[in-house]
């Protein structure tokens, strides 16, 4: 695969970083299908590849591939935690590209974290409970869906505490309480995620984390504006 380039399509580093990953991983698994840490590797590279287009074709498409990947995987090897994670986070990449179609997904999503979750709770820095907690906060609730306020924080909480070195964990939990307006929690969880911050910057480092923290830094970027916004108010609060 190969990225666009040219005055009207400008290098995209993370889709370069994508590909290559994904082209390495292809090679492997394809000289051995059988390979348990090939299986899932591919499937990884796939959702991470996935995650770099916006058109609903291409991601389907490679999605697919890491879910039949991950299907095999797990239909020989039930107790490869990796085989369950990513075959959820690539039904996700799937989901993405469908409307109404994507709610029978979310329960199959649900499905393969709660397996991955008590397989390896700690596998991608607790992605399980990450996933789990924004599967339930963002999912309709029910009849139709399985979204949960109660569900989502316990799985967000859990992250954090599972794997407290990892920036994502309490960006997703800082903007859920933004979002539910419990901005307290927020201004404190986010004290930690700066306490944090030096030590991830010189852990996670690599092409493969510039994408990450260029998200990362744009999500703490208008986090700050809430909660600069909320201490305005606190200090300058509105008269009646």
């Amino acid at each position: 695969m190969t990225a666009l380039a040219g005055p009207n399509h400008p290098v995209n580093e993370a889709r370069v970083v994508a590909e290559q990953a994904y082209d390495e991983a292809n090679t492997r698994y394809q000289t051995n299908h059988s390979n348990a840490d090939a299986a899932w590797e591919f499937a990884r590279a796939c959702f991470d590849l996935a995650d770099q287009t916006d058109r609903d074709s291409e991601r389907a498409a490679v999605a697919r591939l890491g879910i039949e990947a991950c299907r095999q995987l797990v239909k020989r090897n039930p107790k490869v935690a990796a085989g369950h994670y990513y075959l959820g986070m690539n039904l996700g990449q799937l989901a993405q590209t469908k409307s109404l179609g994507a709610l029978p997904l979310v329960r199959q999503m649900r499905k393969e974290w709660d397996i991955a979750l008590a397989q390896d709770p700690h596998i991608d820095f607790a992605g399980p409970d990450r996933n789990l907690g924004m599967l339930y906060r963002d999912a309709p609730g029910p009849p139709l869906s399985i979204g949960n306020r109660v569900e989502a924080v316990q799985h967000l909480m859990r992250a954090v505490e599972l794997c407290p070195e990892y920036p994502e964990n309490h960006l997703n939990l800082i903007e859920s309480q933004i979002k539910w307006n419990h901005l307290e929690e927020a201004a404190r969880e986010d004290e930690k995620l700066r306490a944090i911050l030096p030590a991830a910057r010189k852990e996670l480092t690599g092409p493969t984390w510039q994408g990450p923290w260029r998200d990362w830094q744009a999500r703490q970027d208008a986090i700050e504006v809430k909660l600069t916004q909320w201490r305005d108010t606190l200090l300058h609060p509105r008269e009646p």
